[in-house]
């Protein structure tokens, strides 16, 4: 062989094998989305699956009711065995939304700090990874009051539980920004965390939606740069193990929590591209959790991601 073809045929093999790595690299990032899980938990395993996702989230019960039963072991088990099959990683829960651990009444803390603990308990049994909170609104109270109190009903909600002995974090979540509403701010998710870090298995879940319409520029790529900045000033980049991947159909800073199909609203597919590239996100789960107006909906979001991130 020729100097000429044998260089030719190194050039090739180098560019066989950085596209294979290339590759491996897209299939190993964590992306999926928020799941049914009509018929079992474990049902959301083989959904994930046929969207080509590699990780995903659900509702241990409903998030719109106090009272739910508990897991029963042969769906925890279904449940661990076919994630192990399908290699899908982290899976990931989200807390009811009547929860509120930082409200003003006693007995909304009460029923709060209940009803979170139980949400641990499904998660430790599923063996979730991850739990995503959103600590609520401290109406009526001081914003420190509200952290305080937050602060104390998670450590009283996981308080004799074997959480120690599992890969699991509770996931404190920004929210839209509204009045009163504990993580409209960086700091606030960055105090949260703060306080609990030394008594609680804690991290952060941040939300592309609620990030844009509480008024952070992610959509240009300076206010892009300015806003990764004040996330790793306030926060951490290694605190953050999952991003909530939403489009949003208000606009930035209207504190409207509406969420829109991956590249369709007012964040752009530009936005998810390069926060999907970030070499300072390699280490989170990217979980869409956008409108199922249809069926078809699921795939067609994980797929928009899967293509984003691929470049």
């Amino acid at each position: 062989m020729s100097a000429d073809l044998l260089g030719l045929f190194f050039y090739h093999l180098e560019d066989m094998s950085k596209t294979e790595k290339k590759t491996t690299e897209i299939q190993k990032k964590r992306i999926g989305i928020h799941l049914s899980t009509a018929g079992g938990t474990w049902t959301a395993v083989q959904r994930a699956a046929d969207c080509g996702a590699n990780c995903f989230q659900i509702f241990s019960s409903s998030p719109r009711q106090w009272k739910a039963a508990p897991v029963k072991p042969e769906d925890a088990q279904k449940m661990r065995s076919l994630r192990a099959e399908h290699g899908i990683v982290p899976l990931t829960i989200h807390a009811s939304y009547l929860i509120n651990l930082c409200s003003q009444s006693d007995t909304v803390r009460k029923n709060a700090t209940d009803a979170f603990r139980g949400e641990v308990e499904r998660a430790l049994a599923l063996g979730a990874e991850y739990l995503v909170l959103h600590p609520g609104s401290y109406k009526g109270l001081t914003r420190d009051q509200g952290l305080q109190y937050a602060a104390e009903c998670i450590e009283r909600a996981i308080d004799g539980l074997p959480w120690q002995d599992a890969d699991f974090k509770i996931l404190l979540e920004n929210t839209a920004g509204a009045e009163f509403s504990l993580g409209g701010k960086f700091d606030q998710v960055g105090e949260l965390y703060q306080h609990l870090k030394k008594c609680a298995p804690v991290a952060v879940c941040l939300d592309t939606c609620h990030v844009h319409v509480a008024g952070y520029d992610i959509v240009s790529e300076s206010g892009y740069e300015e806003t990764m900045k004040l996330i790793g000033d306030t926060i951490g980049f290694d605190m953050v193990k999952v991003w909530h991947c939403n489009d949003a159909k208000a606009a930035c800073g209207s504190k409207l929590d509406r969420h829109e199909h991956i590249g369709e609203g007012t964040i752009g597919g530009a936005a998810f591209r390069r926060l999907l590239r970030d070499p300072r996100w390699a280490h989170c789960a990217f979980i869409a959790e956008t409108p199922v107006d249809d069926p078809s909906d699921v795939l067609r979001n994980v797929s928009a991601l899967r293509t984003l991130s691929a470049g």
